[in-house]
Parts: structure tokens; sequence; C-alpha cells
């Protein structure tokens, strides 16, 4: 195995994990954060959902969140330039599935929805479903993203 394969290799358990992490997080949000938050007096939701949003912004999320389609793309590439067409096709594929559909939708929609509610500018009952809409699309996404790696996994030789 020679160098650029090696690269490849880290690269490709790199968006491995990164893809796992964000699928898990979406979809932990889906499933069990927002309806726990909807069940709360509507009064209180969206002061713990303010909270949230703020501490979510760590470096344990971030560079999880903008680096996944990055490790993606990146492993594409090294193993594009190895000769690995089949398994760099999925891999590009995987990160273009989360830059759209986890990575747009964030930044067109629940990033801007979060402002709106910190903001008072957004109600809970307007807030809470198409928010939770939106992030399932993430998760989906992010699932899907992850199910591309596995098949660029698969088909590498």
């Amino acid at each position: 195995m020679g160098m650029l394969s090696i690269f490849a290799a880290v690269l490709a358990a790199l968006a491995l994990l990164l893809n796992g992490v964000m699928a898990g997080i979406f979809y932990a949000f889906s499933n069990s954060v927002m309806p726990g938050l909807n069940a709360v007096d509507p009064a209180q939701a969206p002061t713990v959902m303010r909270s949230i949003n703020r501490k979510i912004l760590n470096p344990g999320f971030l560079p999880v969140f903008t680096l996944s389609p990055l490790a993606s793309a990146g492993a594409g590439l090294l193993l594009l330039l190895d000769g690995q067409t089949a398994a760099a096709t999925w891999f590009f594929a995987a990160g273009v599935v989360y830059a759209l559909g986890a990575f747009l939708p964030t930044a067109a929609l629940n990033v801007p929805m979060n402002n709106a509610l910190d903001a008072d500018r957004l109600d809970w009952a307007a807030y809470s479903p198409r928010w939770t809409r939106w992030n399932t699309v993430r998760a989906a996404a992010s699932v899907a993203a992850l199910l591309l790696i596995g098949a660029g996994l698969y088909v590498w030789r």
C-alpha cells in the first residue's frame, strides 16, 4: 500500500466517522430533543432551545459539521488519484449529498429559524414543526452520505 492509499484510507475513515457523528446528532434532535421540548410548557421550550443553539457552537460540533463533506471529497480525490475511480465516485457523491442535504439546509433554513427564535420573531408553534422537518432532512442526508461512504469502502480494492 502506497502513501497515497494510506492518506486515502485515513481520510476515508475520517469521513466515515464525521458523517456518522452528524447523522447521530441530527437523528437525536429530531427523535428526542425536539419531541422533549414539545412536551414541556411552550413558554419554556424556546429558552431551552436558545441555550442549546448557543452551546452547540463549540469545538466538538463545528469541525465535525463543516469537515464532513470535505473529508468525503478529499478521500474521493485521493482515491481518484490512486486509480480507485469507483470508490472515489461514491465518496464524491457522499460529499455532495451532505453538502446539499445537510449543510445547505442548515445555512439557508435552520440557522435563520434559530436566529428568528432568538430574536423573538418566531414563536415555538411556528418554529418547532418546520425546524424539525428540515432537521430530519439533514438527518436523512447525513445517513445517505454515510451509506454512500460505506458503498465506497465496499468497492475499494
